[in-house]
């Protein structure tokens, strides 16, 4: 079939044309990079940063408002959440009870689809039977948003006509702005699923009432309430007809000011009318609120943009800026007293489309880096130029498939999605080296009358077979990523989606593609191009000998230009000269080695088959090395030593040897975390304050710390927030501070990421600078370096953020960033990757044990005790009014009647919201604040008989102070407290957790501390994804490799020759866990180039075994058995061809056959590395991400050269004891 499908396409040109030219179009149109197109339309993958890896859940909101946490959590929160827990599909449900408010998270197995959920929970909700809720009480559905929902925060600002801060404008104004406004336009925006307030003040009609006049005119509480109530209203007389015209009859009614409130009668005595403002006082004034925004130190209003689930979150940003400049023309404006006109303007402070754009220019530029590195191998090692445009097209065309092939399934572009793409460069240049390169021996070799189809034709079904086992042992090889799940399975399933499809669409380019171009291209006999060419070189002879040198060292030298200017390895300060020397320096000295490599390596192979136990000994010393790199030397050597004491030698000696204390402390084990984290360019600052701060300290508070991060020159802008937004996606208490802090960029640089060169002065040694002060734009220049010199890297940035915002009564924060905190604090409840959850019978349990936790964890050095902190649950004031029974009833007044007066007299209650065009106010009854301010003032509050009389409270009632929770969080119904804490810089996240899990184990063995009855502690975060992945890998790794021993079975019919390629896979695994190692020491690239240290050119330092290094060593498997599979068909088919008989013979077969396949596996083994160059120096937004991919692959086709030994040395070795047990017997 495959060999059918070869020929129709060598035959139907016009086919092949047409199918690349569809792939190319389709392909550039669904690219999720912001190309010009021209007049062609684009319709883009759905592109963000990272994966959405938040949980499967749905938010229900209720909200009750007065009500303390432990009203919310017994008479709603635990009935929902008792009621939620027999839904189909639910694992969990997750819950806060905060005053005023509840928050239920039902989290839904990841194979639910979301709507569906969706409609489950609100079948359910509908369904509640009656009387499980207070009356009036009514949950509601959350917005149909994920954790990374919250894509754009912005300000509403005060602004003069040039743009400059004007001000103007208070909290209130800004708050009906945002409310009635901007918040309903920027809905309108297709994508969006909701637009949170947050800050300022909602403006509210307060009816203050005085209790003396109250009891002076006679006069109740319920009377004030129904005469305000009923002082806002409009009725409608249906329709009169009047001199034959119909008129609608309205009576107006609606409060329009404070006037119409203090005018309205409460009753009337003897003819006397009472009004409101006869017994209240009536003003507009803040409501109150749980939530502040905060910008530098100075009080703000704002909102947060939510995109909805299964949105693109970049074009919904585009979207939202669009609305945003439709309404700007419209905003309110006014004239101030200096005569500045200030109008409204929406300016953001959180831009996610940044870090889109950022993220995706690092993977454009390193992929368009790794193309050009390509061409430079396959031009050095060819010095073929039409052969290598063939290789070379391979790639572009492929990527193009792989973006047709995620619109299709759906796949959103990211950071790590499309590190798929640039993982899998080396086994997609593979195939199309392999092929081009036996098609060009097959016409070298090709007698003059020969047709080319046929030797193209027949080049390509010799080598296809082995190109699909290559292919099929990488895509098998990541069997276990596509069998990942939860967090680890959203992170990287659409990255074995992309390399999957990138590879098959290389597969297709290969085998369909590349033989009918290279029939019109290659064809020195027989082909157009080739002919005119041949007769061209003929008149000319020293032409015909130099030309191709000449012309390929050109083409190189131009490509290796191209590749400096854009990969800029040295930095653009270091000037284009030095670049381009460091470029063929490191690429060109590469390949010099490997050309040299090429032509030893016949004595080398024949050395090796002459001693094959001595080299046999390396790949052996190489796996047992990076057996001992992974899991330590004393779990892979420590036989060695106990074999010597069990031999009777002193245990103490045998351990303290300089030899043994060494090499442990050299080979520890690799350590072990879920994920590196991506560097969004912003920090969230999450530090806690006291939960008895009132909402005036925590917002005092927040102003200082924002004050003092804006301090530190790195900083570019801090905007704090305490409490919630008007959101169910945000459930925080007073006491949580939050400080979005973006820092500036290393380097400025424009809108898509790239830097920025400015004039320099050489001789000065000094930018040059226009009359305001500002650089000058030059591309000659040098780039601007926003950070100090002691500034090196985001770290230190945090590092002088958080000696910066050293405050008496905040506990300091563990290292968060906006998306990472937001996927945290949604997924487990925390807001930090690492801690404890504590589950109890009671409140008071709970938050003791966390207490003792929280110092036993602070006495672990490896853990930060300054970030460490447990919940405080139990530490909010309360006051209590205890209402006296009979003290009630010897008045003849309800209990019912006493708790309205307390609601209204000293909360107030919502009596009507007035309607004043489209803008809502509620107004609010109550006792004027300076007769509810203290504990003697309320007492003196007035509860009506029912015979008129006024009792004062004190009468009825106890007041009483106590402590309380301020927040209740459960988790399936159990009370569930927090300790919250961070590791030491440099070390692994799993790590830290297993010791401290060994210390707290070890004091509850020696009975220092001991869990009451019904309490369970279990460590949360990141640490449970890293476990869940690992017990998937330990299962499907195996299988992996099994899968691919049956492929490469498959294709060679012998377990012998299957477990010599399979081989490959062992070393290539060591090679890499050997480069992890590397990058731990501190001597590795410990020098200098050009006055750049390699170390930080190439971003060294310790890398723990995260997924993603699990991920890079998969993507490994199927091209460490690439250069195998190719060198074991070609020694099979030596042996058929030559039939040895003799040992001399056998190995002269093997040398013809490595020799044969030497160079294109050279070739192979040198794009792989050198690709992964660009990658390796990446320094961008995402490099963190994709480094850690590619060190294994690095690191391992560093040493693969070595199977191109093992694979003849190990066929030769089975074949001539085959050829001496034929002659023994």
């Amino acid at each position: 079939m495959l060999s059918k499908l070869i020929r129709y396409f060598l035959e139907q040109k016009l086919v092949v044309l047409l199918l690349a030219l569809l792939v190319i179009i389709w392909g550039a149109r669904t690219a999720p990079f912001d190309w010009d197109l021209g007049g062609l339309p684009r319709d883009p993958i759905a592109v963000d940063a990272i994966p959405d890896i938040g949980e499967n859940q749905q938010i229900i909101f209720t909200e009750w408002m007065g009500r303390s946490p432990q009203d919310m959590e017994d008479q709603v929160t635990y009935p929902l959440t008792v009621a939620l827990l027999g839904l189909p599909g639910v694992k969990t449900i997750r819950s806060s009870s905060m005053f005023g408010f509840s928050t239920i998270y039902v989290i839904f197995k990841d194979d639910v689809e979301f709507y569906w959920s969706r409609s489950r929970v609100l079948e359910k909700l509908s369904s509640l039977p009656p009387n499980i809720l207070p009356v009036g009480v009514r949950p509601a559905l959350g917005p149909d948003a994920t954790p990374l929902g919250q894509v754009y925060w912005y300000t509403l600002e005060g602004r003069d006509p040039d743009g400059n801060p004007a001000g103007g404008w208070d909290l209130d104004e800004l708050r009906s702005i945002q409310d009635w406004t901007v918040r309903y336009a920027l809905m309108a925006a297709d994508g969006v699923s909701e637009v949170a307030s947050v800050g300022g003040f909602v403006r509210e009609y307060q009816v203050d009432v005085n209790p003396d006049a109250m009891r002076a005119h006679r006069v109740t509480l319920e009377e004030v309430f129904a005469a305000v109530k009923g002082s806002n209203m409009e009725v409608g007389a249906r329709v009169l007809e009047i001199n034959s015209s119909e008129y609608f009859v309205r009576g107006l009614g609606w409060i329009e000011d404070t006037t119409d409130i203090e005018e309205s009668v409460i009753k009337s005595v003897d003819g006397v009318p009472i009004r409101i403002r006869d017994v209240a006082r009536v003003a507009l004034g803040p409501a109150q609120r749980r939530g502040a925004l905060d910008k530098g130190g100075s009080e703000a209003v704002g909102g947060v943009i939510v995109a909805r689930y299964g949105e693109n979150p970049l074009a919904v940003i585009q979207n939202v800026k669009k609305k945003i400049a439709e309404i700007a023309p419209g905003l309110p404006r006014k004239t101030l007293a200096d005569g500045t006109v200030s109008q409204v303007a929406v300016v953001p402070f959180y831009d996610r489309s940044g870090l889109i754009h950022e993220t995706l220019g690092t993977l454009n530029t390193a992929i368009s880096e790794e193309i050009l590195v390509t061409i430079l191998v396959v031009l050095f090692m060819l010095m073929h130029l039409r052969a290598s445009f063939l290789i070379a097209s391979l790639l572009p065309i492929a990527v193009l498939f792989t973006f047709i092939f995620m619109k299709l399934g759906g796949v959103d572009a990211n950071i790590v999605a499309l590190s798929g793409i640039a993982i899998a460069i080396g086994t997609i240049v593979d195939m199309g080296i392999v092929l081009t390169e036996n098609i060009q021996t097959r016409l070298a070799e090709a007698d003059p009358g020969e047709s080319p189809l046929e030797v193209v034709y027949t080049a390509t079904t010799e080598v296809a077979s082995a190109i699909l086992t290559a292919v099929a042992t990488t895509v098998v090889g990541f069997l276990p990523v596509f069998s990942m799940i939860g967090e680890e399975g959203k992170l990287f399933r659409p990255l074995a989606f992309t390399k999957t499809c990138a590879l098959l669409g290389s597969i297709v380019v290969a085998l369909l593609i590349i033989p009918p171009m290279a029939l019109w291209l290659l064809p020195a006999k027989g082909g157009f191009l080739g002919r005119a060419w041949k007769k061209f070189l003929d008149r000319r002879k020293l032409l015909r000998v130099s030309w191709p040198y000449l012309l390929n060292g050109l083409v190189i030298l131009l490509v290796a230009s191209m590749l400096a200017t854009h990969w800029e390895p040295l930095g653009p300060e270091r000037g284009s000269v030095r670049n381009l020397a460091f470029v063929l320096l490191a690429i060109i000295g590469l390949l010099l080695f490997f050309t040299l490599f090429l032509r030893a390596y016949e004595p080398i192979l024949r050395w090796c088959l002459a001693h094959k136990l001595l080299f046999l000994s390396l790949p052996l010393t190489l796996m047992v090395m990076g057996l001992t790199v992974w899991l330590g030397m004393d779990r892979v050597l420590g036989f060695i030593p106990g074999s010597l004491v069990k031999m009777g030698a002193d245990r103490d000696a045998v351990y303290s040897t300089t030899l043994w204390s060494k090499g442990t402390d050299a080979f520890p084990g690799l350590g072990k975390e879920f994920m590196p984290p991506l560097d969004e360019g912003s920090y969230l600052f999450m530090p806690t304050t006291m939960p008895h701060a009132s909402i005036g300290e925590a917002l005092d508070v927040l102003q200082k710390l924002d004050q003092a991060i804006e301090s530190v020159p790195e900083v570019e802008l801090a905007v704090g927030k305490i409490g919630r937004v008007e959101s169910a996606l945000d459930p925080a208490p007073v006491s949580m501070v939050e400080t979005i802090i973006n820092y500036k960029p290393e380097f400025i640089i424009d809108e898509s990421g790239k830097r920025i060169n400015f004039r320099f002065n050489e001789d000065a040694n000094s930018y040059v600078r226009d009359g305001d002060g500002d650089l000058i734009a030059d591309e000659d220049g040098r780039p601007f370096r926003n950070w100090r010199p002691k500034i090196k890297k985001p770290d230190d940035i945090w590092d002088e953020i958080i000696d910066a915002a050293r405050l008496t009564g905040t506990v300091t924060a563990p290292r968060l960033q906006p998306i990472a905190a937001r996927l945290v604090m949604l997924a487990s409840g925390m807001r930090a990757p690492m801690g404890i959850k504590i589950k109890g019978p009671s409140l008071e349990v709970i938050e003791e044990v966390g207490l003792q936790l929280e110092k036993y964890l602070k006495e672990i050095p490896e853990v930060k005790a300054e970030a460490t902190f447990a919940d405080r649950v139990i530490g909010k004031p309360y006051l209590l009014i205890d209402v006296d029974r009979k003290a009630a009833a010897r008045y003849g007044v309800s209990i019912a009647k006493v708790q309205s007066v307390i609601e209204i007299a000293l909360g107030g209650r919502h009596v009507t919201t007035t309607v004043e065009g489209r803008e809502r106010y509620p107004v609010r009854v109550r006792y004027q604040r300076e007769l509810r301010d203290t504990v003697e003032n309320m007492e003196r509050v007035l509860v009506p008989t029912q015979d008129g009389a006024q009792i004062p409270l004190s009468q009825l009632a106890e007041i009483r102070y106590s402590r309380g929770p301020q927040m209740i969080k459960t988790e399936d119904t159990f009370l569930t407290s927090y300790v919250i804490f961070d590791r030491q810089a440099g070390l692994a996240e799993v790590d830290v957790v297993e010791l401290c899990q060994e210390y707290l184990q070890d004091k509850m063995d020696k009975g220092e501390f001991i869990l009451p009855a019904g309490v369970s502690y279990t460590f949360a975060g990141s640490y449970q994804s890293q476990v869940r992945a690992a017990k998937t890998l330990a299962v499907m790794l195996p299988l992996a490799l099994f899968l691919i021993f049956l492929i490469l079975y498959f294709q060679f019919k012998a377990v012998s020759t299957t477990l010599m390629v399979f081989s490959g896979v062992f070393v290539a695994w060591s090679g890499g866990f050997i480069m992890i190692w590397l990058y731990g020491t501190p001597w590795f690239l410990d020098f200098h180039v050009f006055g750049v240290h390699m170390r930080e050119l190439f971003s060294v330092h310790p890398v723990n075994l995260s997924v993603a290094v699990w991920v890079g060593f998969l993507a490994l498997f199927g091209i460490a058995t690439d250069d195998g599979v190719v060198i074991a068909t070609y020694l099979r088919q030596s042996f058929d061809k030559l039939q040895p008989k003799t040992i001399e013979q056998m190995r002269d077969a093997v040398v013809v056959a490595g020799k044969r396949r030497c160079r294109p596996c050279l070739m192979t083994s040198a794009t792989t590395i050198l690709a992964l160059l660009p990658v390796l120096t990446s320094s961008g937004r995402g490099a963190d991400v994709m480094v850690p991919m590619a060190i294994p692959s690095f690191g391992g086709m560093s040493v693969v050269l070595i199977s191109m030994f093992i694979v003849p040395v190990l066929f030769c070795w089975v074949q001539e004891r085959r050829l001496k047990a034929a002659t023994t017997s």
